[in-house]
């Protein structure tokens, strides 16, 4: 590679940083968005859900995650 390509190389990765640097806070704040959108939209999903009372008199909720005891057999 003589003089003129590796010019060319730097001038091109110059202006990708730079289109990289303005469109990051962009992306970012789509991102954020999102998320907080998601929240919001669990936030009135639960809302809406009849709390039912368990025997104990406290709220069970019906959660998306199942949870198992794992014990050591020998």
């Amino acid at each position: 590679m003589d003089t003129a390509h590796i010019e060319g190389l730097i001038a091109m990765l110059t202006v990708l940083g730079i289109l990289v640097l303005m469109v990051l806070p962009s992306v970012i704040g789509i991102v954020h968005d999102r998320r907080i959108d998601r929240q919001i939209r669990e936030a009135e999903r639960g809302r809406r859900e009849p709390e039912v009372l368990g025997p104990t008199g406290h709220s069970e909720r019906v959660h998306r995650y199942l949870t198992t005891t794992v014990t050591h057999h020998s």
